[in-house]
């Protein structure tokens, strides 16, 4: 079947005399097939999740420094963040964390300021580790294939290379002619290991340095909002 979809494609190639990738891989054995197509729908998950975490990652910082702005404006941060802080916006749910612990230990008589600072400050923090973990959460996937994908296509390329010297057995003849296009589709699976990797390692070293600085910011907003929450207490 899959011969059958890649048949139009080879008929229009230019000729024999260049290196056809669809070739390669339709006379390829079909264990070194099996690995070249696994490489593939790896490549496109891999770019997948490039643009849809440059698209997040962009929106995130949309929407974090509009409430941002708005907050530090407010005069009042519980009806600000009422009004504002629904939807998908990470340092609204930073900030409604802190705001939550603030008011319940505005209710407690007697308070502990120190516990209370402290309290107010690990509700956030807890908050700012959730953003970031989930933010993460599909990276594990590109280091996966940045580390797993150039050996996975090292195999079909000794799978290959195996089967070309199958076939100097079988003709009883070692001419290049014999071994040529068997090892020529073995490499093709290195070159598209390859191909699946080198975007996954860029991609994922790139979008680590993001996410470090998404929660840099969200730890910055805590760590400017808890002072000013003590201080109401303090004051209460």
């Amino acid at each position: 079947m899959i011969s059958d979809i890649l048949m139009p494609a080879l008929s229009m190639s230019t000729g024999p005399d260049r290196l056809n990738p669809i070739r390669l891989f339709l006379d390829a054995d079909i264990v070194v097939q099996a690995i070249m197509l696994g490489l593939l729908l790896a490549s496109v998950w891999v770019w997948t999740i490039i643009l849809t975490f440059s698209m997040r990652v962009r929106r995130i910082a949309r929407r974090c420094d509009r409430y941002e702005r708005g907050f530090w404006k407010a005069d009042n941060f519980e009806a600000f963040h009422k009004s504002a802080g629904d939807g998908d916006i990470a340092v609204a749910r930073v900030a409604g964390a802190g705001l939550s612990e603030w008011r319940r230990n505005a209710a407690i008589r007697n308070l502990d300021l120190e516990g209370a600072r402290q309290r107010v400050a690990l509700a956030m923090d807890s908050v700012v580790g959730e953003e970031a973990e989930r933010l993460a959460d599909r990276l594990n996937f590109l280091a996966t294939v940045g580390s797993v994908a150039p050996f996975v296509g090292l195999f079909g390329t000794v799978w290959g290379i195996m089967n070309s010297f199958f076939q100097i057995g079988q003709q009883q003849n070692s001419s290049l002619a014999v071994v040529a296009p068997g090892i020529s589709e073995a490499l093709f699976a290195t070159a598209i290991g390859l191909f699946a990797a080198i975007p996954a390692v860029i991609a994922y070293n790139r979008f680590s340095f993001r996410v470090n600085g998404v929660e840099a910011r969200l730890q910055r907003f805590a760590d400017r909002l808890q002072p000013l929450l003590t201080r109401e207490l303090e004051q209460r």
